[in-house]
C-alpha cells in the first residue's frame, strides 16, 4: 500500500454553513484578518425534518444567498479546515524478504540475510546437541510444547470460529442502513461503537473466565483486535457511503421533481424576484467552479464534502416550495444537480474499476473476502493477481512452522528457565529490593534471547503468515513493511514495520480525529499514538493479568526521542539515530518483561 500524492482535498467540515440555516455567523479563520462580523439572518419555517425560506424580503435572501456561493467558491484555497489527507492506495508490490523481489537478489547485502539463517540452523544443532547429552532427547523438558497443547485447545478453535462469524453483524448494520431505517451520522454509528466495545471486553474476559495460558491468551486477544479494526474500517467506509447514496437518491427525487415544474407554463421574466434573476448566473458560477474540487472532495472518505450537497436539496426544495424561477435558471439548476449526481455516483464507486460498487458490495461474499485478506482497511477493490502459486504457499507454510519452532526452542531453553527463577523470587516473599537486586542479571539474561524472538516474531508474521495469506486471497499487494532496521527515529520506526497497522491508524484514527474533531496535526498524532500505547498496554494485562502500565509509559517516552530527532543537532546524524533505534529495540523487550517480572 502506499500514500496517495494527489493534491489534499479542499471541502472540509464547517466551511460552508448551511444556506438555510436561521443564523449565519462567518467562521474564525487561521488568518486573524479574517472577517468575524455576524451575517444576516432570516427566518425559516420548519417543515417535517426540513427548513424552507420565508422570502418576504427579496434583498436580504439574494445577499445571504450572494454571501454562501462566494463562500464557497473560496473553499478551495480556504485553509481552515483542510485535512490535508492522502488517501490510501493499494498497489503491486513484493514484500522486501520475498525471494521473488529481485531487489532482495541484487542487494548487496544478501549474504547477510544468509548468514542469518545458518546462524539459525548452527543454533539448533547446538541446542539440539546439548539437550540429548544432559536429557536424552533433542527436546529437553518441552514446558513450552506442553503449555501450549495441554489445556482448551479444541475450545480455542471453536472461539476463533465464533470470534470470526460474530463479525457480520456489521454487514447486517449496514444492510438496516441502506434501506434507511437508521443513519450512519447518528444511531447507526453509536450501534456500531457499542458492539465493537462489547465485541473486544466479552472475549477479553472470555481468556479470564477460562483462565487460558499466555499462548491461547495472546492469540485470542491479538485476533480480536485485527478483527475489531477490520469490523471498523468496513463500516465507516459503507456508512460513509450509505450517506452519500441516499443524497444521491434525494437529489434524483428532487431533480425528477424540478423536471415536472419545468413542464408547467413559464414565468414571465417581469414576474421573477429580485432573489430568481441573480440567482441563476450564481448556480451557473457554482456549478463551472467548483466541479473539479468536488470531485477530489468526494473521493476523499475523511472530509465533510456533504455540504454542498444539503446546500443543493435546500435549495431545489425552497425553489419548489415558492420562490420562482425562468426556464434559463431552472435549466441552470437541473445541470447543477445533474453534475452532483454524477460526482456521488463516482464517490459511490470509490476506487472500483469494475461494477463491485456500493450498494452492490454489501453481500456475505464481499465481506467475507475483506474479512480473509491481509489489510485493515477496507476498499470496494484491491490489486489482486491471477492466479494462486501453490508451490510458494507450501514454502511459506512450511517458513511459518520452521521459524515458530525456532522461537520455542530459544523460548524453552533461555527464556523459560529465567522467567521461572523471576517467579520463584516473588513465591519464596522476596521483598522488592532484594528481587530489584537480581534486576540487571534478569535483564542480562533476556537480552539476546529477546532480541531473537522480535526478529523471528517479525518474519513469522509480516513476511510468512501474510505473504501465504496474501497468495491464497491472491492479494497483490505486499507492502507489509519497509526497511524499519534503517529507521532513525521511532515514528519512521512506527510507520515501517507493521504497516497494515499504520494505515488503519492513519486514515481511522489520525485523519478521523481531524475531521470530526477538528484536531490539529499534532494533536491528532499524539492521540493516534495514546491510543496504539494504550492497546498494546492492554495486551500486556491479558498476559500478566495485572495493570502496571510499564508499556504505556515507554511507548509515550518515545515522543520526547521523536521530537529530539526532529532538532537540528540530530537532523543529519543519522547513524547516531540508527544506533539510538538499534539500543531501544535491543533493550526494550527484555527491560519490559523483567519489570512484569520483578515488579
Amino acid at each position: 500500500m502506499s500514500i496517495r500524492r494527489d493534491k489534499p482535498a479542499g471541502t472540509q467540515q464547517g466551511q460552508l454553513e448551511p444556506a438555510f440555516s436561521s443564523s449565519y455567523k462567518a467562521e474564525a479563520g487561521a488568518d486573524a484578518n479574517e472577517d468575524t462580523r455576524r451575517r444576516p439572518s432570516i427566518p425559516v419555517e420548519v417543515k417535517g425534518d426540513q427548513y424552507l425560506l420565508k422570502a418576504e424580503d427579496a434583498e436580504l435572501l439574494q445577499e445571504i444567498l450572494r454571501q454562501n456561493l462566494l463562500h464557497l467558491e473560496g473553499s478551495a484555497i480556504s485553509a481552515r479546515h483542510l485535512h490535508r489527507f492522502r488517501d490510501l492506495e493499494f498497489t503491486r508490490q513484493l514484500s522486501t524478504f520475498d525471494r521473488q523481489n529481485p531487489s532482495l537478489s541484487s542487494s548487496q547485502f544478501r549474504g547477510f540475510f544468509t548468514l542469518f539463517w545458518l546462524g539459525v540452523a548452527l543454533l539448533l544443532v547446538k541446542v539440539a546437541a546439548n539437550n540429548w547429552r544432559d536429557h536424552g532427547t533433542i527436546w529437553a523438558r518441552n514446558e513450552i510444547v506442553r503449555l501450549m497443547f495441554h489445556k482448551d485447545v479444541l475450545v480455542l478453535g471453536l472461539t476463533d470460529f465464533v470470534l470470526c462469524w460474530c463479525t457480520t453483524f456489521c454487514l447486517g448494520l449496514q444492510r438496516v442502513l441502506l434501506r434507511g431505517y437508521l443513519h450512519w451520522n447518528g444511531l447507526g454509528w453509536i450501534i456500531q461503537n457499542i458492539w465493537q466495545t462489547a465485541y473486544l471486553a466479552g472475549f477479553i474476559w472470555w481468556t479470564y473466565h477460562r483462565d487460558w495460558p499466555w499462548t491461547h491468551t495472546v492469540f485470542t486477544v491479538l485476533h480480536c483486535l485485527t478483527m475489531l479494526m477490520k469490523q471498523h474500517s468496513y463500516a465507516s467506509y459503507n456508512g460513509y457511503l450509505s450517506d452519500i447514496y441516499h443524497k444521491r437518491e434525494s437529489l434524483i427525487t428532487r431533480l425528477g421533481r424540478l423536471e415536472k415544474q419545468s413542464k408547467k407554463p413559464a414565468i414571465p421574466e417581469a414576474q421573477t424576484s429580485a432573489v430568481s434573476k441573480g440567482l441563476g448566473s450564481e448556480i451557473a458560477n457554482l456549478k463551472r467552479q467548483n466541479s473539479r474540487q468536488r470531485s477530489i472532495d468526494l473521493k476523499n472518505i475523511h472530509s465533510d464534502s456533504s455540504h454542498d450537497t444539503d446546500h443543493l436539496l435546500l435549495l431545489s426544495e425552497t425553489i419548489e416550495n415558492g420562490t420562482p424561477l425562468a426556464p434559463g435558471q431552472m435549466m441552470s439548476l437541473k445541470s447543477l444537480l445533474d453534475q452532483e449526481i454524477e460526482l456521488l455516483t463516482e464517490a459511490l464507486k470509490g476506487q472500483s474499476k469494475s461494477s463491485n460498487h456500493y450498494p452492490g458490495n454489501l453481500t456475505i461474499g464481499n465481506f467475507c473476502d475483506f474479512i480473509t485478506l491481509p489489510t485493515l482497511v477496507y476498499e470496494l477493490e484491491y490489486p489482486r493477481t491471477e492466479r494462486i502459486d501453490w508451490a510458494y504457499v507450501v514454502e511459506k507454510t512450511a517458513a511459518t512452522f520452521g521459524t515458530i519452532v525456532v522461537m520455542i526452542v530459544i523460548s524453552q531453553h533461555w527464556i523459560y528457565p529465567v522467567v521461572m527463577s523471576a517467579l520463584r523470587m516473588e513465591q519464596e516473599g522476596m521483598t522488592v529490593e532484594q528481587r530489584l537486586q537480581e534486576f540487571p542479571w534478569v535483564l542480562s539474561d533476556l537480552l539476546f534471547p529477546f532480541m531473537m524472538e522480535y526478529l523471528l516474531a517479525f518474519y513469522v508474521i509480516w513476511e510468512c503468515v501474510l505473504n501465504a495469506l496474501a497468495e491464497i486471497t491472491q492479494f497483490a499487494d505486499r507492502g507489509f513493511y519497509a526497511d524499519w532496521w534503517n529507521s532513525v527515529s521511532w515514528d519512521q520506526f512506527a510507520r515501517d514495520w507493521n504497516r497494515p497497522v499504520h494505515n488503519f491508524l492513519l486514515r481511522h484514527v489520525y485523519h478521523s480525529s481531524i475531521a470530526a474533531f477538528d484536531l490539529s496535526r499534532v494533536s491528532a498524532s499524539l492521540m493516534t499514538f495514546f491510543l496504539s500505547a494504550c492497546v498494546h498496554e492492554l495486551i500486556m494485562l491479558c498476559i500478566f493479568r495485572r495493570l502496571r502500565g510499564y508499556l504505556l509509559i515507554l511507548q509515550m517516552s518515545q515522543l520526547p526521542l521523536v521530537s529530539l530527532s526532529r532538532t537540528r543537532f540530530m537532523r543529519d546524524r543519522q547513524l547516531v539515530g540508527n544506533v539510538v533505534f538499534w539500543l531501544g529495540i535491543f533493550m526494550g523487550p527484555s527491560f519490559l518483561c523483567s519489570l512484569y517480572l520483578i515488579i
